[in-house]
């Protein structure tokens, strides 16, 4: 496992330590079979993380966010295609509360992204010249070593979820754990509970709490109220990948502009499809080539080119 700077502030625009509805854990007694030794066992997810996201890269998928103020103020929905530009993970907004995005406001966002990869290759290729690895935005990975000396994960048990064996562990920060940087501190006073799909090594369920407020950077890079909490589940796709289906929560959370809200959130993923980029064959507007059923779909709005393959 890891959880990189951008992945956090997914996680962060959850919330709530509870289960989320549809989800059926039980325990499974199986007092013969012994249970992996937990570091060897994070590092594997995290080595299958790595590999997943290969696949990932050929994945779209769509996002609605919605989220309620705790003012009282009428909620506000976004929706967006989610997808990899240029080695660079990127959420394209595509409706706001219901109506699509009109010509200028689409030009605006094919321009945010293109400054965003832009911003993150650049990141990359900094962090590469000083040999730090990255997420694909750039932003330096807090990995799974650096989790082990932050903080303990315990408790491991075997937890039947969604009819697939998975491996339940705590996480707890440890406050007297020497930290580097302030995202090192969000990490070390993070706790909560994670779910790993035993079979396929790979973090299906996760909620926590952050037991302390924090601010980066004076608050523009992220700022996070004390009791913020959170809960993420992931699906498995087409036998061969785990994608996030759902985000959920509750609290105060911003970073950058990812995530920003103070009340609830909730995440919802669907329409997932595998695509290969074929050429653009207009100004502005690209073809997306669905591989399982062969049909080439113009979705794509106008303003931003999709990799090719």
């Amino acid at each position: 496992m890891k959880l990189t700077f951008f992945r956090l502030s997914i996680l962060v625009a959850a919330l709530t330590a509870t289960t989320f509805s549809g989800q059926t854990l039980s325990p499974v007694a199986e007092p013969d079979r012994p249970l992996p030794d937990i570091s060897e066992l994070m590092h594997e997810v995290e080595k299958h993380q790595r590999a997943s996201e290969h696949i990932q890269k050929d994945y779209i998928y769509h996002e609605v966010v919605q989220q309620q103020r705790s003012d009282g103020k009428k909620a506000v929905t976004h929706e967006y295609d989610v997808f990899w530009l240029n080695g660079v993970e990127v959420q394209k907004l595509t409706r706001k509360d219901g109506k699509d995005l009109t010509a200028e406001e689409q030009r605006k966002e094919g321009e945010r992204i293109d400054k965003e990869v832009a911003k993150a290759k650049e990141r990359k290729t900094k962090a590469k010249t000083k040999g730090v690895e990255t997420d694909s935005h750039g932003n330096e990975e807090i990995t799974v070593s650096r989790f082990l000396e932050l903080g303990n994960f315990t408790n491991p048990r075997r937890v039947k979820q969604n009819g697939r064996e998975t491996i339940a562990i705590d996480y707890a920060g440890n406050p007297k754990a020497k930290t580097r940087n302030r995202m090192e501190d969000v990490i070390r006073d993070l706790s909560g509970t994670l779910w790993i799909d035993e079979q396929d090594r790979t973090i299906t369920h996760l909620e926590g709490q952050f037991a302390n407020s924090f601010k980066v950077g004076a608050g523009i890079v992220m700022s996070i109220k004390k009791g913020t909490s959170f809960s993420m589940d992931q699906i498995k796709i087409n036998d061969e990948v785990w994608l996030p289906s759902r985000i959920e929560g509750h609290g105060s959370a911003r970073v950058m502009l990812f995530v920003s809200f103070n009340g609830s959130i909730l995440v919802t993923n669907s329409d997932y499809r595998k695509f290969k980029a074929t050429s653009t064959i207009l100004p502005g507007m690209s073809t997306v080539k669905d591989s399982s059923s062969g049909e080439t779909n113009p979705s794509m709005n106008p303003g931003t080119t999709v990799p090719q393959h």
